[in-house]
């Protein structure tokens, strides 16, 4: 089991190859003891696995330090229930790539099936940072059940001026409907999409399924961030220094957080260095590896933004819109957050088992043929 036959491109059904990879294959007839056993062996898998296996333990720490803030509710509270689901849908997201790249090599069947779960996974990640962004920079965001409040005249003066660029009529027909009533519904209809889309591209158009996969990812990106964009194109020249410093901390990570997306997706799409040095990167150092790696940059650096926002809300109220806002957004529930979530994951597997299916009928028989060889 620890000395695990390797393959050469030419000794693998076609659609197990990848381009300018072509050497350390496992035959796709794998056990299950052998799958996890080549974890610890130098297979061209096996640096994809290691590099989202190893950052969950990153993410949980960074994670976990919100807790330890001074004046932070009990981990239960209805404040971090979105917090939670961001940290479900990071988890599923860095688990599941894991698991695909170790456990695809049992059957072609299982290895459509890995994956399709691995872009279900890419969409509840979306649709959890979009509840994040929703309770914690929304730009009417602050959970009254927390029970802040006062904030006295100066307070209120040294607020941003979007208070009332919110209140205008004009702001309230183009955001405040849509972030009231079509921002969650859409990020979730836009993860369905995208998971069709990613699915579909197992059996079409496969020679840009890269390129496609990739880009079809821009459009959940764009409506996720719509109020992280709202608060950056309505910053004004008038804040208080602590409001300056807050939104400058945000929009720093916020920066990072696009700059790593934009690496990664181009490591993803050019498949740079084995482009230019075929068989040379084989086990380590490939295209797949950076992408995981600049993946995980940019979460981390969300989750820095995140946390930049969750702390203004605990320890100082005045510094988010919503603390005078009338009305104030309200606070997340466990149906509006984790009811959500469930709600997703049951279509997402539906699409899943959809798909599964058609692979199963179309894979059963060639998988046959690869266990007599």
């Amino acid at each position: 089991m620890w000395s695990l036959p390797l393959v050469r491109h030419t000794d693998v059904p076609q659609r197990v190859t990848e381009n300018f990879i072509l050497s350390g294959y496992r035959f796709p007839n794998y056990s299950l003891r052998q799958c996890l056993a080549s974890a610890f062996c130098p297979t061209n898998e096996t640096g994809n696995f290691w590099t989202h296996f190893l950052p969950i333990f990153v993410f949980v720490f960074h994670f976990l330090e919100v807790f330890t803030w001074e004046g932070a509710p009990e981990p239960s509270s209805p404040f971090f229930y979105p917090f939670w689901n961001y940290f479900l849908g990071v988890l599923y997201l860095l688990l599941a790539s894991s698991l695909a790249h170790l456990l695809n090599s049992m059957s072609l069947i299982i290895r459509e099936i890995c994956f399709f779960v691995d872009y279900g996974t890419i969409s509840a990640y979306t649709v959890g940072s979009s509840l994040a962004y929703y309770y914690y920079i929304h730009p009417q965001a602050g959970t009254p059940e927390i029970g802040f409040g006062g904030q006295n005249n100066s307070q209120k003066k040294g607020l941003n001026t979007d208070e009332e660029d919110w209140n205008t009529v004009s702001s309230r027909t183009l955001f405040q409907l849509f972030f009231e009533s079509l921002y969650i519904p859409s990020t979730c209809l836009v993860a369905i999409i995208c998971v069709v889309t990613c699915c579909n591209t197992r059996q079409r158009w496969r020679k840009h399924r890269y390129a496609v996969r990739t880009l079809v990812f821009l459009l959940p990106f764009f409506i996720s961030s719509t109020p992280v964009f709202y608060r950056l194109l309505s910053s004004s020249a008038n804040m208080s220094s602590s409001s300056y410093h807050l939104f400058s901390t945000m929009a720093a990570f916020f920066y990072r957080h696009c700059f790593w997306l934009v690496v990664s997706a181009i490591f993803n799409i050019s498949k740079i260095p084995e482009r230019f040095s075929p068989g040379n990167f084989d086990i380590w150092g490939h295209s797949h590896q950076w992408f995981h790696c600049c993946t995980f940059l940019s979460i981390l650096d969300e989750l820095q933004m995140i946390k930049v926002e969750m702390r203004a809300l605990l320890l100082n109220p005045a510094l988010v819109l919503s603390s005078v806002m009338p009305p104030r957004l309200p606070g997340p529930s466990f149906w509006s957050t984790y009811g959500v979530m469930v709600l997703l994951q049951g279509c997402i597997a539906s699409v899943i088992a959809w798909f599964g299916w058609q692979a199963y009928q179309i894979f059963a028989p060639e998988q046959k043929k690869l266990k007599g060889l």
